[in-house]
Formats: structure tokens, sequence, C-alpha cells
């Protein structure tokens, strides 16, 4: 029988990475569900190629452009949170939550809560929600399977070992398209350079992420949650070629690590097939090709977000939700050319400092905490 999935983000990076596999291997997968923030024509194209049921816009006012791309086609339209969450929640076995930002937090804990199976393309979740998202898939018998490349890696690592033999975790990173670039041309980097990600075809938000290196500082907040491991037992390290995707240490000393070619295809496939695999067109890694592979420590006086992000893990509680928002905040103003690169890391760090840390007891407190952090991150840009 074929598996039934709900695409959650579909017309992003990711959603159309799984869509490539998901079209190569029909005999295996139907699309029951496919979500867009607000491309109702790309949304509308996909729904049909792939026979969904049911298409969501999260913008309302797009529905009705949605309705009318699908009549005929036997697609229902729908809009807003609600169906959002009939989407993450409804008929899938398995859904791909790869809607960018805090917008995809109710969907995914609807789906988590349905006791679904997760593909998480979305750190926001497990970074503003860890606590809270780990604790319903215990309830629901949910299962939360990494779809970034890194925790992909070790998720696939530590399939050759048991848990209580781990002794740490290394996440690598490219180290961006800032890697060797000096503190002074930092402070003067434009939207462009930093979306000009050296190895990785990503979207505008994450590729500023990969540049101030906050997508490694998030990362290492969500490995924490997914694997269980406290933050001392959680390392970076920069690794510009992108064929390491990152290693785990076992406690004999033995360090095992997945490499391929930097190709988001090939930790969609995992997550799509497990415990199977499937094929995919990556580009096969050619290690004589590559000739060498280069690490290096991280620069934390050059990318304060990874020092802010372990801080915010250690204080626990919402700060994660104040570094996440405040950074999203922060990377929206810089996109738009009204702040600088570097005034990035310092917004999230006055951020965290303002804010009183108290741990969420629900969805409704982290979007209000979230929420919260926007406002003042404007607030303070507007009196600056």
């Amino acid at each position: 029988m074929r598996r039934k999935i709900a695409i959650l983000g579909a017309t992003g990076s990711v959603g159309t990475s799984t869509l490539d596999l998901v079209e190569r291997n029909p005999e295996r997968f139907e699309v029951v569900a496919v979500t867009a923030a607000t491309n109702s024509e790309a949304l509308a194209d996909i729904a049909r190629r792939t026979g969904a049921a049911l298409a969501v816009v999260s913008d309302e006012a797009r529905l009705p452009d949605l309705a009318e791309r699908l009549a005929g086609s036997g697609c229902r339209a729908a809009a807003g949170t609600d169906a959002l969450i009939e989407a993450a929640a409804g008929e899938a076995e398995l859904v791909i939550a790869a809607i960018v930002g805090c917008a995809g937090l109710r969907p995914v804990m609807a789906a988590v809560e349905a006791g679904r199976t997760v593909a998480l393309a979305n750190k926001e979740a497990l970074v503003t929600a860890g606590a809270l998202m780990t604790e319903a898939a215990t309830r629901s018998g949910a299962t939360l399977l990494p779809v970034d490349s890194e925790h992909n890696a070790i998720f696939q690592c530590l399939a050759c070992g048991r848990k209580e033999d781990v002794a740490k975790i290394v996440l690598t990173a490219s180290g961006g398209p800032f890697r060797t670039a000096s503190a002074a041309a930092m402070r003067e980097a434009t939207p462009a350079e930093a979306v000009a990600h050296p190895n990785w075809s990503m979207g505008a938000k994450i590729s500023v992420d990969s540049a101030t290196m906050m997508n490694k500082g998030l990362e290492l907040i969500e490995a924490h949650y997914l694997f269980g491991l406290p933050a001392d037992r959680i390392d970076i390290l920069i690794h510009p070629q992108s064929v390491v995707h990152s290693l785990v240490e076992f406690v004999d000393g033995s360090v095992l690590a997945q490499l391929g070619s930097p190709d988001m295809r090939i930790p969609i496939a995992y997550a799509l097939a497990w415990p199977e695999r499937i094929a995919t067109p990556a580009q096969r890694l050619d290690l004589a090709t590559v000739a060498r592979l280069e690490f290096e420590a991280p620069d934390f006086s050059r990318f304060p977000a990874l020092g802010l992000a372990r801080e915010a893990l250690l204080a626990g509680g919402s700060a994660p939700i104040v570094l996440n928002a405040a950074n999203e905040a922060a990377v929206a103003r810089f996109l738009a050319s009204e702040i600088g690169f570097t005034d990035i890391a310092r917004i999230v760090g006055q951020s965290l400092a303002e804010h009183d840390f108290a741990a969420p007891r629900s969805i409704v407190e982290v979007l209000e905490i979230d929420r919260l952090t926007r406002q003042r991150v404007a607030a303070a840009l507007q009196a600056a």
C-alpha cells in the first residue's frame, strides 16, 4: 500500500525537493494534503499534479484564487490556521513539516498529538516548543524524524549503536558565505551577499541564518530535544566542503560520520522511506574529486549567534523562544535593508538580556512570548 503523506510548505525548497522524490516514486507515496503560505498558483499546480484531496493556503485572502484554480479538480481548497491543522492531523501517516518559522508550530503540534510520523524540516518547532513537543510525542506515540541534513546524519549514525553509548554528537557547519570574512567586512555585508550560500540552495531567511551561523545555534537546541543530550555533549565543527554532515562519538572512541553530496533530497528521502531507503537523483559523492576534507573550530567572536544559542539552551524555559523570535524579526529587517548584518546578533542578545525565561505551559503561551518578543524588537528599533 502507498504511504499517505501531507506536505506542509509544499512550495518551498524542502517541499519541492520532497515532491521531486514523491513524483519519482508514485507506487510508494500518495499525497493527500499540501499547503503553502501565499503562493496559490504554485499550490494549485502541485495539488493537481499529485491528486491531493486538500490544498491549504495560510493567507485567507488567497483562498478565492486557490479555489478558482482548483475548480473541477476534486481537490478541496481551504485557508487559515484551522485548515493547516486539518492538513497536518488528517489522514496522512507521514507529515513533512517544512513551514518556515513559528507559523508551522500549531500544525506540527497537531500532527504530533495525532500520533503521526512527523518529518521535521521546521527547526522552530523544537527550538521554541521542544519540551512540549517531545512530551506530546511520548503521550501520543508520534515519531519525530529529522530532515535537517545535520540531524538526519546523526539519526543515521545512531542506528549503528546504542544511545546510552554516545559520548557526544558533532554538528558540522559550512561556515556560510562569511567564513573567512573580517569583522569589518561583515559589518558592511549586504543581503545579496548574505544569501549567497557557497554550497546549499535555500530560502533567504535560512541563508541569512547560515551566514550569521544562527542556524547552527538553532540546530544545537533542536539536537538537544531530538537526541536527549545536554549542551556540553553537543559540539559544532566548521567543515567548508559540506560533505560530512555530522558525526557521533561513542564511549569507546569510535566516531561515525554520515557523508553525502550537499543535496537535501538525500535526508528527505531517508525520512520519507524510513526505516527503508529509496533511490535519489542526487549526485554521487566522489571523494577522489573532493580530494580533501577540512575542519576548523568556529570563531565565536565573529559569529556571536553561536554563543547566544548555547546560552539560551542553558537558560532553558522560554529563552529559546526569545532567541528565535528576535532572530526572525532581525533577519526580516536585515533583508529589508533596514539594519546591518552584525545588528542581527546584537538585537538577539539585547532581547535575551531583557527577558524573563519562565517556561511556557502551552503552544498558546509559546506564540504569545514569540509575539511579545517581536513587538519589543520593533519598538526598540523604532526608538533607535
